[in-house]
């Protein structure tokens, strides 16, 4: 069955980040599931998020492709750089990648996860 990523008529899933990972703020994000495949290998739908900015560690099978819809958010690598990604831009986030995520301005975008077992 073909998925529609259409705007969400209803509300998300509400959570914030581990206390243990804020940098800067504590952001109310809202997330809804839109796709899970049966195998759990792959999750995909639409993420929003307030101002705010909190460490990130990827496992190595782990990797998300994200597409901004609003705002601006920074992903800052472990060694002191960042890369911007604005409304109509996309990203990937590597398996094994470590670092921050910031919501520089409110973010809406579309989000596919895909994780390997093992």
């Amino acid at each position: 069955m073909i998925v529609r990523f259409d705007a969400p008529t209803g509300a998300g899933t509400i959570d914030h980040p581990r206390p243990d990972r804020l940098e800067q703020g504590n952001p109310r994000r809202e997330t809804w599931a839109l796709y899970e495949s049966a195998d759990g290998v792959m999750s995909s739908g639409i993420w929003a998020c307030e101002v705010g900015r909190w460490r990130i560690v990827f496992p190595p099978g782990k990797h998300e492709y994200f597409f901004v819809l609003e705002g601006l958010v920074r992903l800052h690598d472990q060694d002191g750089g960042y890369t911007e990604v604005a409304a109509g831009q996309g990203a990937v986030i590597p398996g094994g990648f470590e670092g921050a995520f910031e919501v520089v301005a409110p973010v809406r975008k579309h989000f596919v996860v895909v994780t390997h077992p093992g």
